[in-house]
């Protein structure tokens, strides 16, 4: 059949060139002679003949390193500066330093005009001075005033704390650079305050200063040693006023039933007028309309009558009630 085709057809018929022989790379398995089993001395070793092994430093160990590297040398940093740290040398320090007032997280708007009108209501100033920035002049958020006297700056003391200037609310102190020995500032580690221990959680968000928290705490410790003390005058006083709630209940059933009883008694005479008025008017003929009108008019008169009596009842109901509870003994 392929003998038909034509020559470009039987070209695609035609058979390749036989596959040449390339020799095998090696032995074949059964050609190979085998080395037989040995033993493990090749592979062992004394530990005495070997180096120790060269121990490599984990993350942690190196994240450890170096903090404790940066810690000393913040430590070294500040070491050197309190050397060299003297509050008594400060050119632009006030003259007193018993009469001077510490007033921190002022507005960094408020200006020292601002200050002196809100804290002259304690005593006369002698100077202000506020805190700025050295390399851009900007305010720092705190400041020292000086009193004329000692007695103004104690007042300023009670009294300022917690005040509100500028839309917030400034921490009041004595000033302790000068006047207690061995203050720190707190750039070189000291300082007071818990605005700045940690994170959220320990850091305190009240405004004011710790001694005031202190005394609210003393406070409600005491009332607590109070209220555990005078647990029978507490309990008398509960039984006392359980018994007034008990009378006055009673007493308003029984303005209650007294009051239901009047009521049914006014209708019941509301419904003998009716039936006279129409006994005496026997002749009077009207129209529904008349009727219906003059019917409204009366129960509109009796509901408005009704409703002044109980008024006036209610009154001497709370009258009495009152009379009653003025004349308890507490």
């Amino acid at each position: 059949m392929t003998q038909f085709l034509p020559p470009n057809l039987l070209a695609l018929f035609a058979p390749r060139e036989p596959i040449p022989y390339l020799p095998p790379p090696d032995k074949l398995p059964h050609e190979k002679k085998n080395r037989g089993y040995a033993g493990p001395n090749n592979w062992l070793f004394d530990p005495k003949d070997t180096p120790p092994p060269t121990r490599v430093e984990t993350r942690e160990e190196r994240m450890e390193r170096r903090r404790r590297e940066r810690a000393e040398q913040v430590a070294y940093k500040l070491e050197q500066e309190i050397a060299v740290w003297d509050p008594h040398s400060i050119s632009t320090a006030t003259g007193d330093p018993f009469k001077t007032l510490f007033v921190a997280r002022i507005n960094y708007d408020s200006s020292e005009s601002k200050l002196r009108r809100e804290f002259e209501v304690y005593g006369p100033i002698k100077k202000i001075v506020v805190t700025h920035n050295k390399l851009n002049g900007k305010p720092r958020g705190y400041a020292f005033i000086e009193y004329e006297h000692e007695r103004d700056m104690h007042s300023a003391y009670k009294h300022a704390d917690g005040k509100k200037i500028d839309g917030r609310r400034v921490l009041v102190d004595v000033e302790r650079a000068r006047t207690v020995k061995g203050w720190l500032p707190r750039r070189l580690g000291g300082g007071l305050g818990g605005t700045r221990r940690g994170g959220p959680d320990v850091n305190i968000k009240h405004s004011g200063r710790e001694d005031n928290e202190r005394e609210r705490e003393r406070y409600r410790l005491e009332r607590e040693r109070e209220s555990a003390r005078g647990g029978n005058q507490d309990r008398d006083r509960m039984d006392r006023d359980r018994d007034r709630d008990r009378r006055r209940t009673r007493s308003r059933d029984r303005d209650r039933i007294d009051r239901d009883k009047r009521r049914k008694s006014r209708s019941r005479s509301r419904d003998r007028k009716r039936r006279r008025s129409r006994d005496h008017y026997p002749d009077y003929s009207a129209t529904n309309y008349e009727e219906q009108h003059y019917e409204e008019n009366a129960i509109k008169y009796e509901r408005d009558e009704e409703r002044y009596r109980e008024g006036e009842e209610e009154g001497e109901t709370n009258g009495r009630n009152y009379n009653e509870y003025e004349g308890e003994d507490y």
